[in-house]
């Protein structure tokens, strides 16, 4: 279940902002921006700091071990996962911030702004393919090496 909270709750993470963004309303990226920071941290947190303790008790009440090659492929792909969403936590807000000062200053958007708006995107493909693919491992269980 923790994938499936991650999975949606990244994807309806993307489809808002990247609508909001489309829109070049300071105003309104500032709004959808706090509505996903706040997401990110009530949804896709819990489900980050759960996913394991639950995948672990799992795998105890069904004699899975951490020798299955798609658990050690899992594992080094959430770490994977981790390394590009923990940045793209700290670049929305930051994202919210700039906007907000855009629309309070009544002023375009900053160039930093649209810089991290592009490592945000280019971020999200590793870190959503990652857990795309852990998805597919817990539930094909292939056998990989």
């Amino acid at each position: 279940m923790g994938a499936t909270v991650i999975l949606g709750t990244g994807s309806g993470i993307a489809f808002f902002m990247l609508m909001a963004h489309r829109s070049g309303n300071a105003e309104f990226i500032a709004r959808t921006a706090g509505v996903v920071v706040l997401a990110d941290m009530i949804f896709t947190a819990t489900a980050v700091i759960l996913q394991p303790i639950t995948g672990y008790l799992l795998m105890r009440q069904t004699g899975i071990t951490f020798a299955e090659s798609w658990i050690a492929v899992s594992l080094a792909l959430y770490l994977v996962a981790g390394a590009f969403w923990l940045p793209v936590v700290w670049i929305q807000a930051r994202l919210r911030d700039l906007a907000r000062a855009a629309a309070d200053g009544m002023m375009p958007l900053p160039a930093s702004y649209h810089r991290l708006f592009r490592i945000w995107f280019l971020f999200g493909f590793p870190g959503f393919g990652a857990m795309l693919v852990i998805l597919f491992l817990m539930i094909a269980k292939p056998v990989l090496y």
